[in-house]
């Protein structure tokens, strides 16, 4: 039975919008946490050809419904995915990834194509056979790498390896004149399709340096690399030089504005303080002003008091009227200052005297 197909659309353009790092999606959740313990692996994947396989038993294909029931240690299914790798970045492991947990008991074989079959029918690579074949064996996923491996899947090359399965995403893959180079693989009920990794390829990566090439032909300039190594011109280094100068001085002058900004604003904060303590001292001033000088202040009642106090002393006591009286010589007349009124006399001219008029100072005559 053939394992069912993806019903996704046939086409190559990445999602970039909404995706997140190593192009996970919303849509892919939130993994569920695990105790803490070691899952890699010590080394690395062996080559096909340091494998020993035991071609004395007969290459026997198991079915899906075999496969997805389980089948003995002894006995894996053998999934087969291949392709160029180059750059090797997260997309390719989850490819990888999906590969190995096709099935309960799986054994990943990944083949790597070489230098001369991806230039002939891909184009240049970034990375050489070699680079890339030991980025493949450092996959976690990986059971065994198969160096050199074919463009197309030949019988034999199946019947070699003992494979089960294909596994690759299920857009048709044109090339070397095929409108789908696993169409055979499909009708043969040999294919599993992966999902592809959306927002994130080997052409993305190079999309990204090319598009910035100055920037990168400036950081690798920075770290020590020569032009001729970075395959710049003459004018175009010192051209970088320049905007790199250009670009230290408009840091710098950011910088300075930055702290300038931060100075101005200390100096208004420190400003808004004094202009605080500075209401709340002149509030506390006229108020204590207007406690000491105003209608009702301190002072008036001070003077009022002093007022009251000057006068009772000015003004005789009089003796009590049981004391004898003397016959004393009348006193010399004295007028008071802004007075018309007599002074009062004293207790033995009152006697005497009787029709003399009496003086008291009242309060309205102080006033």
């Amino acid at each position: 039975m053939e394992p069912p197909t993806s019903s996704r659309l046939n086409s190559r353009k990445r999602r970039k919008d909404g995706s997140g790092p190593n192009g996970a999606t919303e849509l892919d959740g939130v993994p569920p946490k695990m105790s803490r313990r070691s899952f890699g692996l010590k080394e690395p994947a062996p080559f096909s050809d340091e494998v020993e396989i035991d071609y004395s038993k007969p290459y026997i294909r198991v079915t899906y419904e075999e496969a997805m029931r389980g089948t003995p240690l002894d006995r894996p299914v053998r999934v087969y995915a291949d392709g160029i790798f180059d750059l090797f970045h997260s997309g390719h492991a989850r490819a990888l990834m999906q590969a190995k947990n096709l099935f309960p008991n799986t054994y990943l074989i990944v083949g790597v194509c070489s230098d001369e079959l991806t230039h002939n029918f891909k184009g240049f690579t970034v990375m050489n056979e070699n680079e890339r074949y030991d980025a493949v064996q450092h996959c976690r996923y990986v059971d065994e790498v198969v160096r050199n491996a074919p463009w197309t899947l030949t019988p034999e090359f199946l019947a070699e390896h003992r494979i089960d399965f294909v596994a690759h995403d299920d857009i048709p893959y044109s090339s070397a004149g095929s409108d789908d180079v696993y169409k055979h693989i499909k009708e043969a009920g040999m294919f599993a399709p992966t999902q592809r990794t959306e927002g994130i390829s080997t052409s993305d990566i190079i999309t990204r340096i090319v598009r910035d090439y100055d920037v990168y032909a400036r950081r690798n300039l920075q770290r020590g690399y020569t032009a001729k190594e970075l395959n710049v011109s003459f004018i175009n280094e010192k051209k970088y030089h320049l905007q790199e100068r250009v670009d230290k001085v408009k840091k710098r002058v950011k910088d300075v504005e930055e702290k300038s900004k931060e100075f101005v604003q200390k100096v208004e904060e420190k400003s808004i303080d004094l202009i605080q303590k500075w209401e709340e001292k002149s509030r506390e001033f006229i108020g204590n002003f207007l406690e000491m000088f105003g209608p009702e202040g301190a002072l008036k009642h001070m003077l009022k008091e002093g007022k009251g106090r000057m006068l009772q002393a000015i003004s005789p006591k009089q003796s009590p009227s049981s004391s004898p009286t003397h016959d004393r010589s009348p006193s010399p007349s004295f007028r008071w200052p802004f007075s018309t009124k007599t002074p009062p006399s004293s207790p033995g001219n009152r006697s005497r005297n009787e029709s003399a008029v009496t003086y008291d100072i009242s309060e309205d005559e102080e006033d």
